[in-house]
This record gives C-alpha cells, sequence and structure tokens, in this order.
C-alpha cells in the first residue's frame, strides 16, 4: 500500500530542522524495506503565524509499505530521537494517509490552502484525524499535526526545488566552514536555473543559514541539473548527507488577490491595488513607510530597513502614482514584498523663467516685480510651470534576496514585463 506521511513541527530555534527530520525517516524506511515513491515535499504555511521557529515549513513523502504499523513506528522513533521535544514551544505531529482515499487528500487540499494562506487552529486539525480517523502521532499539544496534514494536502501547480545539504552531526551547532567565493561562483554558472543563492547587492551569502540547525547549505532552483551543478561548485565542510525536496517557495501561494475578498485581515498576505495619498517618510532605523487609498480605505505600506535599495524605489513614489503592492498584512500595514508601479503622477514645479536669448534663469527683480536676464534685458512677468522628471520606471520592484521570504516568488520567475531585478 501507499501512504502519504506529514510532519511537522520538529525544531526549535535552538536547533534541528523538520527536513533533517523527515530524512532521517525515509532513510530507516528504505533500510527496512519500504520504497519511497519520488521526491518528498517542503510545504511553507503562513509565513504570518506567531508560533512559527524559522520558515513555517511541514513536510511531507510518499512511501510503498506493507505494513503501516512498522511505518509509524519507524517514524515515531526517528521523532523522538532527533525532535526539540525539551523545548516548550516543540510540539510535534505526524499524519499516515492512504493515497488511495481520494476524498481525504480533497478535504486536506482545502485544508492545506488555507494553511498557506489564512490560519488553522489545531482544533480543526483534530477535527479531521477524528472524522476520518487518521492515523497519527501527537507529541505534548501536537500543534504539528497542522502542517502535517498540509503538507500532506497540498498541491503546487507552481513548484520549485531545493537541495538541502546537510552537516556532519558533530558539527551541529558550530560556525560553518564556507568558501564565500564558491557560491558566487556557483550563482553565475547556473542562475536563472538557480536563484537565491547569493545577494550580488549586498555582497551576503543567502543559502547558508546562520541558525543552529544541521542544514549545511540549501539551493534553490527550477532546474535539477543545474542544482547539481551548483552543489558541485560550492566549497564547504565535509556534506554528511543530502536531499531535494520538492517545495512551493519562490511561489507567491500565499498572497491572496484583492478581488477574492470583501475585506483584509491581520496575518494574511495580499495583492492590493491603490494610489498614494502621501510622499513617503523615513523614521530612525531607516523603514520608509508610505500610505495608499485602495478599496479597503487608506493603508500604510513599509519597506523595512533589511530590504535594502528597495527603499530606494519606495522613497522615489509621490501622490497620485498608481501602484500594486505585494506583502503581508501585519499591525495595520503592508509589508511589502514586492510593488509594480503602474503609472506614475505628473509633477509640477515652479521656476524662473529662462532667457529666450542666452537661455539662462532669469533673476528676480522683487516681490511683484517680475523677472529680468541681467545680460540680454529681457523680461517676463511670473514664474513658468516646469515638469520634474521623475527617474523612476514603471513595473516589478522586488526586495533583494537576503530580505526574500521563502514563499515569495522573485521576479526572475515571473513571466512579466518591465520588471527591475535586485540580485
Amino acid at each position: 500500500m501507499r501512504f502519504w506521511v506529514g510532519i511537522d513541527d520538529t525544531d526549535s530555534k535552538n536547533g534541528m530542522c523538520t527536513t533533517y527530520v523527515c530524512k532521517m525517516v525515509m532513510e530507516r524506511l528504505e533500510e527496512n524495506g519500504s520504497k519511497i515513491i519520488g521526491f518528498p515535499r517542503l510545504i511553507r504555511l503562513n509565513p504570518n503565524v506567531p508560533y512559527k521557529t524559522r520558515g513555517n515549513g511541514a513536510v511531507s513523502f510518499l512511501v510503498e509499505t506493507q505494513d503501516i504499523s512498522e511505518l509509524i513506528e519507524i517514524t515515531n522513533e526517528a521523532i523522538l530521537e532527533f525532535s526539540e521535544l525539551d523545548d516548550k514551544d516543540t510540539d510535534p505531529g505526524a499524519v499516515f494517509i492512504n493515497a488511495e482515499n481520494h476524498e481525504l487528500l480533497e478535504v486536506l487540499f482545502n485544508f492545506s490552502k488555507k494553511a498557506i494562506r489564512e490560519f488553522v487552529s489545531i482544533d480543526e486539525a483534530f477535527f479531521l484525524i477524528g472524522k476520518y480517523m487518521i492515523p497519527h502521532l501527537k507529541y505534548k499539544t501536537g500543534r504539528g499535526l497542522i502542517g502535517a496534514l498540509a503538507a500532506v494536502g497540498a498541491e503546487c501547480n507552481d513548484q520549485t526545488i531545493e537541495l538541502l545539504a546537510y552537516r556532519k552531526k558533530e558539527r551541529f551547532g558550530k560556525k560553518r566552514i564556507i568558501d564565500r567565493d564558491s557560491f558566487f561562483l556557483a550563482d553565475l554558472l547556473t542562475y536563472p536555473e538557480t536563484f537565491d543563492t547569493v545577494d550580488w547587492g549586498n555582497d551576503t551569502v543567502v543559502s547558508v543559514p546562520n541558525s543552529p540547525d544541521p542544514v549545511l547549505f540549501g539551493i534553490r532552483g527550477t532546474d535539477l541539473e543545474s542544482i547539481f551543478k551548483a552543489m558541485k561548485t560550492v566549497k564547504t565542510e565535509e556534506v554528511d548527507r543530502y536531499q531535494v525536496f520538492v517545495t512551493n517557495q519562490a511561489t507567491d501561494m500565499h498572497l491572496i488577490h484583492e478581488d477574492e475578498v470583501s475585506e483584509i485581515s491581520e496575518g494574511k498576505s495580499y495583492i492590493l491595488s491603490g494610489v498614494v495619498v502621501d510622499e513617503p517618510f523615513e523614521i530612525k532605523g531607516g523603514h520608509v513607510f508610505f500610505s495608499i487609498n485602495t478599496r479597503f480605505g487608506e493603508l500604510m505600506c513599509c519597506a523595512f530597513e533589511p530590504t535594502k535599495q528597495f527603499r530606494s524605489v519606495i522613497r522615489k513614489l509621490k501622490r497620485g502614482d498608481v501602484v500594486t503592492v505585494f506583502g503581508s498584512y501585519k499591525d495595520g500595514a503592508i509589508n511589502l514584498e514586492k510593488i509594480r508601479l503602474d503609472s506614475l503622477a505628473d509633477i509640477f514645479i515652479e521656476e524662473n523663467p529662462i532667457c529666450e536669448i542666452c537661455g539662462k534663469k532669469m533673476e528676480s527683480e522683487g516681490r511683484g516685480k517680475g523677472f529680468r536676464c541681467k545680460k540680454c534685458k529681457t523680461r517676463a512677468e511670473k514664474k513658468v510651470r516646469v515638469k520634474v522628471e521623475r527617474y523612476l520606471e514603471l513595473g516589478y520592484y522586488e526586495v533583494p534576496p537576503i530580505a526574500r521570504r521563502h514563499l515569495s516568488k522573485p521576479l526572475v520567475r515571473m513571466n512579466v514585463e518591465e520588471k527591475h531585478i535586485f540580485r
């Protein structure tokens, strides 16, 4: 028989990674004669969930086995061995779904869509488990059952690939040893089939985490051959093992278009159009804010300091510009992930008139006395209205790789015109 296995919430801010636990479960299942079908899946859920560890990712994989009891036992042993169960915020959960139960998989598809875009309570997960008598493993509160169910139910019309390389166990928690230049070379050789390996504009390696988990690096992309080429190019401490995951990262699956809703809610992510109602302002720390008028009323938009050069675009916005914003709605404001400039307002200023003879600006002769060119003696009665050059192009702009969320789709993956890529 074939079963989908979903696992979540085995890590903590102090260590471990649910993808690593998944890898260990799969290895042990294969050692015991079961067969893993295809690649496992890494599914990122709503990035605004307050109790997430880091990237709010859950995992699932398809396995062919003759003994579900052995499947559950091996999964349980691995979770008990590798999970951060001593951490008060770690509440693992695992589910085992018959791959032939199409009715349940359809229910879980809708459950997963909600978990990626909205909020799901543990009671909703328990309800499904009870109604469909789903075999499961629950540890402590079992909050990980939410992600476990969602990871099984997820169907990605758009998907990417990530290869995760893991460290030797004795290296967990220690400073990672990498050759920075090799990661930039890997990007040069494989971009755009791989992406977000490095951030050239900010001279940063993005694909190597800073957290104390087992991951040494992760290569993201859309072409498996290019991903392996990048892996062979980078130079690091010894890799213990690696795993390729199919994932919904870099797909914008978390975004809800304004046409789908009658109101917006805290903790969800949206695509909203609007008109800039005031010029951007900056506060201490380098965070830039501006407001837009939308069908839901006036909303504040934010480009925080970590978005770096993206803020230079935001600073140039003017009242009357028409924009489309992409980002999460938190604390009453849209935290920008991308922006599309749809049209720019014409801005005019008044200047001293230009002498028609010599081409130089005239000088004022005093309040209410008009203007005069000292050289040519030409005169004019009043200032002239001049259109301001905006030095800003229409189209899409994105935050740089160092500020990109897992789910946010980079412009290099978007089939749109007029895109301005921060690489």
